[in-house]
């Protein structure tokens, strides 16, 4: 059974940062591109990063460029997500998800959704002061 398991969550003051971490069990991530997704209350789940198995492609939506990094370390058989300059707006349950296409995991995090391997059940991240 595919499972992912997301970490690292909490209250952070704007401007500050947080690492979350999404750990896999039961499978190796070696062969997985790994996305991370965030739905903000009231509002519809968002694609954010995502990064294929090798590590070399990594995609990042607008509205975190420049501030977030999506980055692996398949020994640890885990995904992390560096959130820097933390905007109230980025406050959401952030989930992580694995895919063996990564086209699939491209498309989802352009969209939001996608029918993906394994979905984590997320970590919440406040910013506020």
């Amino acid at each position: 059974q595919l499972q992912l398991v997301e970490s690292g969550g909490g209250l952070v003051q704007p401007g500050g940062s947080l690492r979350l971490s999404c750990a896999a069990s039961g499978f190796t991530l070696d062969y997985y591109g790994v996305g991370w997704f965030r739905q903000a209350p009231g509002k519809e789940r968002e694609g954010v990063s995502c990064i294929s198995s090798s590590g070399g492609r990594t995609n990042y939506a607008d509205s975190v460029k420049g501030r977030f990094t999506i980055s692996r370390d398949n020994a640890k058989n885990t995904v992390y997500l560096q959130m820097n300059n933390l905007k109230s707006e980025d406050t959401a349950i952030y989930y992580c998800a694995a895919d063996k296409l990564f086209y699939k995991m491209t498309t989802a995090t352009m969209t939001g959704s996608g029918a993906l391997d394994a979905w984590g059940q997320g970590t919440l991240v406040t910013v506020s002061s």
